[in-house]
């Protein structure tokens, strides 16, 4: 058992270790956003599926020696095509959903490996269990876990801050090929082991085989590995949109929905529905609270309470799927079914919630889902065989079954149709949920529409003049890039590169012979900020919009001598990493004129990325002013955030900018510099929270003080 365990154990550990690491390469290749870790995640659970099926057909088609051929040959198939490393030849080269593309990124690059490491797992346990049947494999499956769990550990505080990513692949590869080795040596124990005449372990008369589940038990192991999937995939996303696409906050939510498995695995007696039970309510009740406070609450307690939801939920999910488990013998069809189970939980929050939700609904329906489960689940084992040593405890644990899934998908039900309440419009695509909402459309002086991307605001623009020529919000005369534009752009004919399209606010600045160049991933914004905003159109410069990742298209561009660039790229709240990295920064300053002024908004409600920008303006031996405007109601402004990098010393002189520019603050002496290999969130997160930056929620969810209307 000793070879087989150690086989599982580095299987696992590499299965998992190329999942944030491949998903890190590609991350900036498609925008930086949430949907392209659940787009990996999905592209994980497809071939972990495949690998199932190959090992269950092989296990019960093939002779002993036929499966140790066939896979000892897979595995030096896979061996060949190493490294992993992506080709940059598979970067989009135009704009649009690029979920088909990153799924055929990764086959193209790691799909034989890690569909012959997906294999390993179930078909060694089969072969433990044919040398030794007198022991159970299910322990195997918790050891499998356990690597999974220090692949994931390890990731993002060893050898992500440690090594490059090229160096992590050619690590990964060089433990692959140990794996190949060591899974070898499996199959030629097996084909060896004799039995005491010297033939094959196989017995003289064929033992009765075990029953075959039922349908419904099989409906259950699909249903609550699908459940455990979508809400692993649906608390990452919750995560991710709103603080940002790191490979931390990828691993946590993994990490947790491992170690339920390996809990309920373990040992049967590790699981304890009076235990679990009412925490999967603590669990639900904490998410819902979080969802209904939003991007209020401060980024501790979303993580901590998301994950204790999650947590709670998958020991649940988990725990029954324990209870279920058939006879050994039937373990690799319980493995396929549950697999199976976590394919169709990634396809539905993956590919099918963008199509039918025009928000971030999945995380209700999972959550809501899990409290049924567990109900029918309760329910079922009353009507088959009911046993309860103290009777006056059933109508109790039975009411509680049918009110609490009642209640909780009442609850979900209720804040999901208050998300949208007042919104005029929503869409949702890959990059995420748009909203546009109308304000106080019988008051003229007062009348506006918001752009909100998730729930943060992108932009706002009143519907009547004079304010709705007037670059508001973030993008007023006295914020940061007003500062640049006014001061950046002094002579005629200037051009000015944006980083996010948003309404188009920044084109208000533009002046007649000026050239505003937009660089904008998401169509539908495009969309909106032609047809429900006027920034572009009524502009007196000429805009242009560059679809398409803007690095990518900087990349490929000649240098374009800008005058200004304003760097203003969020995906909901959260950064995309790749836009803020050294190599991003060099990008940037090819196409900026050795005068010109680098704008970049940092705004951020749980992120202090002072440091970061800072940084990156030591590292190029350029001088850089951080301006903190205020609101100004009148005007139609609120507070904002922006560093302006320039090697231009005079424009840093100007006393429009050196008033307006504030100290840096008390966190800036450890200056920081990321880059694509390396990029550590740890470091700058506001755990006190006192300056939020970017920030409007429906107003329905603004908290007021006693009395106080929603006029006031």
């Amino acid at each position: 058992m000793g070879l087989h365990a150690v086989t599982i154990f580095l299987s696992a550990f590499l299965l998992f270790q190329v999942q944030p690491l491949i998903g890190k390469h590609i991350l900036p290749w498609f925008g930086g956003t949430p949907a392209v870790w659940t787009t990996c995640m999905l592209f994980f659970q497809i071939v972990l599926l495949a690998g199932y099926a190959y090992a269950h057909i092989i296990r019960t088609r093939l002779s002993t020696r036929g499966q140790v051929f066939l896979h000892v040959a897979v595995l030096i198939a896979a061996a060949v095509l190493l490294p992993i490393a992506p080709s940059a030849g598979w970067k989009p080269q135009e704009a649009g959903d690029p979920t088909w593309r990153i799924l055929l990124t990764l086959a193209a690059s790691v799909g034989l490996p890690y569909f012959a490491l997906s294999a390993t797992s179930p078909l060694v346990m089969a072969w433990a269990s044919a040398t030794r049947p007198g022991r159970s494999p299910y322990r195997l499956y918790a050891v499998s876990n356990a690597g999974s769990l220090l692949a994931l550990a390890s990731y993002p505080f060893l050898f992500e801050p440690l090594l490059r990513l090229r160096m992590q692949a050619d690590v990964w590869s060089a433990l692959f090929v140990s794996f190949v080795f060591l899974c070898g040596a499996c199959g030629v124990f097996l084909w060896l082991a004799k039995r005491p005449e010297g033939g094959m372990p196989e017995p003289a008369a064929a033992p009765e085989p075990p029953a075959r589940a039922g349908l419904f038990s099989r409906v259950l192991w699909l249903a609550l590995a699908a459940c455990g999937s979508a809400l692993l995939l649906a608390v990452t996303n919750q995560m991710c949109s709103d603080v940002g696409v790191v490979p931390f906050l990828w691993v946590l939510p993994l990490a947790i929905y491992l170690v339920s498995f390996i809990l309920c695995f373990e040992s049967d007696r590790l699981y304890k529905r009076a235990i679990f039970w009412p925490l999967m309510v603590v669990g639900g009740s904490v998410a819902l609270a979080l969802l209904f406070g939003g991007v209020n609450v401060p980024i501790t307690l979303q993580v901590g309470g998301y994950s204790l939801a999650l947590f709670a939920c998958c020991m649940v999910c988990h725990g029954e799927l324990a209870r279920l488990k058939p006879d050994p013998r039937r373990l690799t069809g319980y493995y396929l079914t549950m697999s199976a189970g976590g394919a169709v939980g990634g396809i539905l929050v993956a590919l099918v919630a963008p199509l039918v939700f025009s928000g971030y609904f999945e995380l209700h329906f999972a959550l809501g889902a899990c409290f049924v489960l567990a109900s029918l689940i309760f329910w079922r084992e009353q009507f088959r065989t009911p046993h309860w040593k103290r009777r006056w405890a059933f109508p109790i644990v039975g009411t509680a079954s049918v009110v609490a899934p009642i209640v909780a998908v009442g609850g979900l039900v209720m804040q999901a149709r208050g998300e949208f309440q007042y919104a005029l419009s929503t869409s949702r695509n890959f990059y995420g949920v748009l909203t546009v909402t109308e304000y106080y459309p019988d008051d003229p002086s007062t009348h506006y529409y918001s752009l909100c991307h998730g729930r943060i605001l992108h932009g706002t623009q009143y519907a009547n003049a004079p304010l709705r020529y007037e670059a508001v919000t973030y993008y007023g005369g006295p914020s940061g890039v007003g500062l640049a534009v006014r001061y950046g752009c002094e002579a005629a004919a200037a051009r000015v590169g944006v980083v996010g399209l948003g309404t188009g606010t920044i084109a208000a600045h533009g002046r007649p012979g000026d050239t505003y160049r937009f660089y904008e991933i998401n169509p539908a914004v495009l969309q909106l900020a032609t047809s429900r905003f006027t920034y572009l159109a009524d502009s007196r410069a000429k805009c242009e919009v560059v679809m398409g990742d803007a690095r990518l298209s900087m990349e490929r561009e000649e240098p374009q001598r800008y005058d200004v660039i304003a760097l203003d790229a969020f995906s909901s709240d959260a950064i995309p990493v790749h836009l803020l990295t050294e190599e991003a920064f060099a990008i940037y300053l090819k196409h900026l004129k050795p005068e010109g002024v680098l704008a970049v908004h940092i705004s951020n409600r749980f992120l202090d990325l002072e440091p970061v920008v800072l940084g990156m303006a030591d590292r190029f031996g350029l001088g850089a002013a951080v301006v903190v405007s205020e609101d100004d109601d009148e005007a139609g402004l609120l507070g904002a955030t922006w560093v302006l990098v320039t090697a231009n010393r005079e424009f840093l002189e100007y006393e429009a900018v050196r008033q307006a520019a504030q100290p840096a603050n008390e966190n800036t002496s450890a200056r920081i510099v990321w880059t694509d290999d390396y990029s550590d969130l740890f470091r700058i997160v506001k755990l006190d929270r006192s300056d939020v930056g970017k920030t409007l929620l429906p107003e329905w969810l603004v908290p007021r003080e006693p009395g106080e209307t929603q006029d006031d």
